[in-house]
Order: structure tokens, then C-alpha cells, then sequence
């Protein structure tokens, strides 16, 4: 959305500077004017330099003298090469939320630049329940497809969910020693937690079993744990477990199999919890094998080449990332051929214009070296591959680690930040005045203030989470969104109980102290936050632009009476110009995937 007066200054200008060639593709975009400066909104004439070849100074100072007549322009100041505006209140409120529909219509891109966008996220392994890494991946991954489907792209979810290998064997094997025949029912354990116990389990024999190793042969005192894992029994017994499953023994897949039905119904309840859905989920144990086909037909059309050794690998010094070895000289796999594999079957599946990886910065190196040997290999649309990275995040104390000593398990976060906003809902209602819906309202306020948190930040930060921080109702978090939201619906209720709900035209010249102005302002540039956002692949610039808005709201609210005013008509106005806030605050925590209760 754009004022009138800015969409005549663009014409002023295409006119004023006709021996330079212009398109209709550029537009002026005003911006907040920055607090100590007198005006509504700033034009910034730098710019306008590369496109009409003149300086900025003078830009601004023909952009100043045109618009200082214009009759919806109070006053036009230059401040170097800024203009700043204080504009007729009656015309901004007009430009912004009296054409409400077309702001919100015009968050969709045109049909021309919408595209088929695949994202590939979360990829959590079998072995053991999902950690607080894996919920900001899950929170990024869903967030940047619902933002990237609210714009106009068609998106499809996708897991690729890691069900093999030595990792996925070290849990059957202490299960096998330890279980006891145990099950999720039998032991009233969510399904991926049992199986992480057993996890846990092997790594407690392992080490007692290395310690011993050590002891006992002095050969071994100094030598790293990793080389010794296969003289230990148990590394022994999983490595030889693993060698059966992919030789397909029948009593070790029927054992992999059983312990994936429970870990898939446990992840099953964490996604659920966090909003999670995938368009398709494939299987590392389906698709591990689909890369050796390609690196025989590569070898024959002379894209890789063979060692001595008999190993295939791919020489991509040209782009300095070295050689690569694709397939060992015993003819087995590794990571970087599956994933070829992989993300061929995907491309043939969805016909995808942009495929997005969501995984953690530890695996730059391993992207740059995937895109640039599908390159190699001829596939025109590997240009448009994408890793979106992503820091680590960590916690100020350790209060909730799993059993592992290690990572942060996923569920017993969301219990611990539901249970702080259960605290911090019943403090606001007072002491014996629980609201029916308590848990229900807890859960939002909690679940959606892990995700604010996480999203408020560029992707590739590394991060502190702070739960007590992160659930608070004031700063820069998820529930102070939120709770300026349910602020507007008490608002409403009471305008419904007083009569002042109103299908008539407000009268939008009486909202014009700067408080009102700002929140109309700040509405208006909605749709092009979320289309740069999704061009950026970064939901932190809709997160920041939320807590902006909220803020205003509420200096707004601070500073003018809503409801007890003398004026119907400003009471009207300023109703409207609330119902206005809140719909672009639910629309855009509802685009970052995080709902919004009916009261805090």
C-alpha cells in the first residue's frame, strides 16, 4: 500500500527527470520518521540516486517543493537528502486503514513471481526424542512455509527423517539387552522417549565397557574413544546389528520396525503440540540407496572419475571445495550420495522451482558441496537451491536438560514454558479466579512464546533462550504480541456491550494526534514486510515489525481514551483504528505459525 501523494511524486518524478529512461519498477516506499524529527513519514531520496543519476540533495529538494503543495501533505520538510512529511490526517488514514482490504490483498505477490517452493525441515533420527535444536529448526521450517505460502508461493513440507545406520542400532541393541520386553504402554513412556532411554543406555555400557578396555590394556590408554568403539563388545555387537539390517535379517528388521512405530507416534505428539505438518515425510531406509545409480551414470558420462583404490569421487577444485568422495573403493555410500539421491527424487516429485534446506550451520560446507556437484552433473535447476542456516541455541542454566546431561528435550520444554505461562496467566486474573479455559489459553501463551523467541532473531544468530524472559508480558516477546491482541478483543467486547459497533463510515479526520497516525502508518507497511521477509528467507523481520506495532498500540492506548470519550464519532474511529491493529497482529503471529488466545 502506498499514500497518494508519494504515488504522485513518483510521477512528478519520471516527468522531471525525462532524459533518463525509466521503468513502473520502482516505487517509493516511505518509512516511520525517526523519533526527534517533525513529521508523520520520511522519503528517503538516496535511493532515487542510481535511478534518475542525480544527487540525492537534489532529489529530496525537488521531492520538498512538489510536495509542500500537495493538498494531502501538511508539511514537507528536507532534511539532506530525507523528506520528511506531516500529513493531512484525514488522507493518511484514507491511503492506509480506509482501504484495509487492499492491504491485505496486496501481501500476495503477483501470479507471475509465485513459485512451487519445497522446504525440507526437522530430520530428526530414530534413536531418541527431539531436543531444543530440533524445535528451532521445526519453528524456522514452519514459519518460513506459512510465510512463504501467505505471499502466494504453493509450498510442500518436507521430512526426511534419518531411520537407519549405527546410531538407530545402538538403541535395538541395549533394547534387546535391557528392555525386558518393555513397550510405551507397558511402561506409560511416550514412545521416542523409551527408545531414547535405551539410547542412553548403550552409551553407559559403551563407556563402562571402554574404561575397561583401557584399564586393562595399556595400548589403548591414549587412543580416542571413537577408535576404539568396534574393540568394545557392544560396538562390536551394534556394528554386526547393522551389517544384518542392511543384509535384511528378518529378526533385526522386525525389531527396527516395532522400535520406528513408537518413536514415529512420539514425534507424532511433539509436532502436534508445535503446529508441525509436512506435505510428505521420506525415510532415510527408502532413499539411502538412490544415489549410486547416478554416481555410476556420472562416472560413464565423465562428470566423476576412479581412484586407484576403485573409490568414485568428483573433482571440484575449480570451485574450491576439493575432490569428493562419492562412493568408497568397497562400493558402499556415503552421506553426500544419498543426498543426491534424495534431492533428485524430490525434484521428480514436486517439480519444485526453489528447494530450501533448513539445517544447522555445522553443514555449510555440505551444501555448497551438494548444489555444486548437481551442477556438475547438468541440472539446470540446481541454481535455485537453497541451504537456510541456522545458529545454535542454547539455555542460561540447566535446569532443563534431558537424561542425557546433554541436550534440551523438547517436550519437557514445552511442559516447563506452559506451565510458566499458566503462572503468569493466573497472576493477571487474581487469587481465585481461574478462567475455564486456563489450560487450553496456557498452552498458546507458552508454545508461542518459544516460537516468538526463536524467530525474533536472524536465523544464522546463535542464540540464548531464556524461558522466564520469554514468557513475560512485557518486552520484546511473544506474549506482549499477544496481549495486545486480547487488550483489542476486551476493547471490543465492551464497544458491543455499549452500542458503539458500527457498519458506518468512520470519520478518519478526527484520528490525528501521532499516535493514531503511527499505528496507520505501521499498517500500512505490512504487505511489503512479508514480501521482503519471505524474499529473505528471515521471519525475524515480521517478528520485529509485530513487536513494533504492538509497541505503538500501545503508546497509543497510553496516551488516548478509546471508550470514554466524549465523541461517539472519535470513539468510533479509534474502535476501528484498534480492530485495524489487531487483525495485521493475529494475521502475522498466525503467519509465523503461533495462535492467539481470546485473553491473557
Amino acid at each position: 500500500m502506498n499514500f497518494k501523494c508519494l504515488d504522485d511524486l513518483k510521477n512528478h518524478l519520471n516527468g522531471s527527470y525525462t532524459e533518463i529512461k525509466t521503468s513502473d519498477g520502482w516505487d517509493i516506499i516511505p518509512e516511520i520518521c525517526p523519533a526527534g524529527m517533525n513529521g508523520d513519514i520520511t522519503v528517503n531520496c538516496f535511493r532515487f540516486a542510481k535511478i534518475f543519476r542525480k544527487s540525492p540533495d537534489e532529489i529530496a529538494q525537488n521531492s520538498v517543493e512538489f510536495l509542500s503543495a500537495h493538498p494531502d501533505v501538511e508539511k514537507a520538510e528536507k532534511v539532506k537528502a530525507f523528506v520528511n512529511l506531516v500529513m493531512n490526517g484525514d488522507a493518511l488514514h484514507r491511503d492506509t486503514v480506509g482501504k484495509f482490504a487492499e492491504i491485505l490483498s496486496s501481501c500476495n505477490l503477483p501470479v507471475d513471481k509465485r513459485r512451487r517452493v519445497l522446504i525440507e525441515f526437522s530430520a530428526p533420527n530414530t534413536n531418541k526424542p527431539q531436543h531444543l535444536g530440533h524445535v528451532r529448526n521445526n519453528t524456522i521450517g514452519m514459519s518460513l512455509a506459512s510465510l512463504m505460502k501467505r505471499v502466494g508461493h504453493e509450498v510442500f513440507r518436507i521430512n526426511l527423517v534419518n531411520d537407519r545406520g549405527i546410531h538407530i542400532c545402538k538403541s535395538m541393541i541395549a533394547y534387546q539387552r535391557f528392555g525386558n520386553g518393555a513397550t510405551p504402554e507397558s511402561t506409560g513412556r511416550k514412545g521416542d522417549h523409551l527408545v531414547g532411554d535405551f539410547y542412553v543406555k548403550f552409551d553407559t555400557e559403551l563407556r563402562r565397557q571402554l574404561k575397561e578396555l583401557k584399564e586393562g590394556s595399556p595400548e589403548f590408554k591414549d587412543m580416542p574413544d571413537e577408535e576404539l568403539f568396534l574393540k568394545t563388545e557392544i560396538g562390536g555387537a551394534a556394528q554386526e546389528m547393522l551389517q544384518k539390517w542392511e543384509a535384511g535379517d528378518p529378526e533385526v528388521v522386525s525389531l527396527w520396525k516395532r522400535m520406528n512405530v513408537w518413536v514415529f507416534a512420539g514425534f507424532a505428539q511433539t509436532y502436534r503440540r508445535m503446529g508441525v505438518e509436512f506435505e510428505h515425510t521420506y525415510l532415510e531406509s527408502q532413499t539411502y540407496l538412490l544415489g549410486k545409480d547416478l554416481v555410476v551414470e556420472g562416472l560413464a558420462k565423465g562428470t566423476f572419475f576412479k581412484r586407484d583404490d576403485g573409490a568414485i569421487l568428483i573433482d571440484l577444485e575449480d570451485v574450491k571445495l576439493g575432490k569428493k568422495v562419492l562412493l568408497r573403493s568397497d562400493g558402499t555410500s556415503v552421506y553426500m550420495t544419498q543426498d543426491l539421491g534424495t534431492t533428485l527424487l524430490k525434484y521428480r516429485d514436486y517439480s519444485p522451482d526453489i528447494q530450501i534446506w533448513v539445517v544447522g550451520d555445522e553443514q555449510i560446507h555440505h551444501f555448497k558441496t551438494l548444489f555444486a556437484i548437481l551442477k556438475k552433473m547438468g541440472n539446470a535447476w540446481a541454481d535455485n537451491l537453497h541451504h537456510l542456516s541456522y545458529g545454535m541455541v542454547n539455555l542460561p542454566t540447566g535446569k532443563m536438560k534431558s537424561r542425557e546431561g546433554t541436550v534440551v528435550d523438547a517436550d519437557d520444554l514445552f511442559d516447563e514454558m506452559v506451565n510458566l505461562a499458566k503462572s503468569a496467566a493466573l497472576e493477571r486474573v487474581g487469587e481465585g479466579k481461574v478462567p475455564d479455559d486456563i489450560d487450553r489459553r496456557s498452552e498458546i501463551i507458552g508454545i508461542g512464546a518459544i516460537k516468538f523467541n526463536l524467530l525474533k532473531f536472524n536465523p544464522k544468530t546463535t542464540i540464548m533462550f531464556d524461558p522466564q524472559a520469554s514468557i513475560k508480558f512485557e518486552g520484546d516477546t511473544g506474549p506482549y504480541v499477544q496481549y495486545a491482541c486480547a487488550r483489542i478483543n476486551s476493547i471490543e467486547r465492551k464497544a458491543r456491550e455499549s452500542g458503539l459497533l458500527t457498519t458506518e463510515e468512520v470519520k478518519w479526520n478526527l484520528a490525528s494526534s501521532g499516535e493514531e497516525k503511527e499505528l496507520s502508518v505501521r499498517i500500512s507497511q505490512y504487505p511489503e514486510i512479508l514480501k521482503a521477509s519471505a524474499e529473505r528467507m528471515d521471519c525475524s523481520m515480521v517478528s520485529e515489525y509485530l513487536l513494533e506495532l504492538a509497541k505503538a498500540f500501545n503508546r497509543f492506548y497510553r496516551e488516548h481514551s478509546v471508550l470514554n470519550s466524549d465523541n461517539d464519532d472519535l470513539k468510533k474511529v479509534r474502535i476501528a483504528l484498534c480492530f485495524r491493529t489487531r487483525d495485521i497482529l493475529v494475521d502475522g503471529l498466525k503467519t509465523l505459525t503461533i495462535d492467539v488466545p481470546e485473553a491473557m
